[in-house]
């Protein structure tokens, strides 16, 4: 039967940029850099043949789990981690990536694998635990409006209100406690707009994820741009997990993006943000 998920990491990948098709954009790249030696975070990569399988159906098929599971087990050996871990957590990013560049259009979750006693650990590990509690709360609200459906605005409420009461004039500004009680109020939103809880089993969680980034290649703006820019309907998105890096860890961390020409006049120069 063919092989639907692909894994890459300790300097080597089950795909090439050759592969475009089937891990879409992002996927082929990260398989290929991870083959020249650049150090990609480790993880995989779901055939981008499985969203449509999953659109079409509205489930996935038993060897899909078991691929994924095989290879949650061997990103978990790579980076001697373990999803749920309370001691060593891996935590995961999930993303979608569509044979054809399709910027901000569909989702991505990250810092998935959190849950209370793992934020803990992740506290503990990075002798951080504002940092810890920042992510937390990051992903809970992440999470919760692409995966449960609770508005991204209901957060933002719940945060600005917390600023103003610590008086902090940004979110760097808050304190390890503030993010505690915020994580709370977070899960208690969740527990209010959806009657349930949020999900704390990090496999749960990475489901739900990878659903919804398959469900977000049919969202309205998804639909339109393929319109605007005359692409197929019938790609589908890949959806890649990869090990978390962070932006957030301290003054020495951030994120950026970086290319190989200035995207604006267009001079032949690397460029980065």
């Amino acid at each position: 039967m063919a092989q639907s998920v692909f894994f890459f990491g300790n300097g080597s990948a089950e795909g090439t940029r050759d592969m475009i098709n089937v891990l879409g954009g992002k996927g082929a790249n990260l398989a290929e850099m991870t083959n020249l030696g650049v150090p990609v975070p480790a993880g995989f990569t779901i055939a981008c043949a499985e969203c449509n399988e999953y659109l079409n159906t509205g489930k996935y098929s038993d060897k899909l789990r078991a691929e994924v599971e095989g290879n949650v087990a061997r990103l978990e050996e790579a980076t001697g981690k373990k999803m749920g871990d309370p001691r060593n957590p891996l935590l995961v990013s999930v993303r979608s990536g569509a044979a054809v560049s399709m910027p901000g259009m569909m989702e991505t979750i990250l810092n998935l694998g959190l849950n209370d006693r793992t934020a803990i650990g992740l506290a503990e590990q990075s002798k951080d635990a504002r940092f810890a509690y920042d992510s937390y709360r990051r992903f809970i609200q992440m999470y919760s409006d692409v995966v449960l459906g609770v508005s991204a605005h209901d957060f933002e409420h719940l945060l600005k209100a917390k600023r103003m009461t610590a008086g902090a004039e940004s979110d760097a500004d808050l304190g390890e406690n503030e993010l505690r009680n915020l994580v709370e109020e977070y899960k208690a939103l969740v527990r209010n707009r959806s009657s349930s809880e949020f999900p704390r089993d990090p496999v749960v969680q990475l489901w739900g994820a990878i659903e919804a980034v398959w469900r977000s290649w049919m969202l309205k703006k998804a639909k339109d741009y393929r319109r605007v820019h005359g692409i197929s309907e019938d790609l589908g998105t890949a959806v890649s997990v990869v090990s978390m890096v962070f932006g957030n860890l301290g003054e020495d961390s951030g994120t950026g993006g970086a290319f190989t020409r200035k995207p604006s006049p267009g001079g032949r120069n690397v460029y980065a943000e």
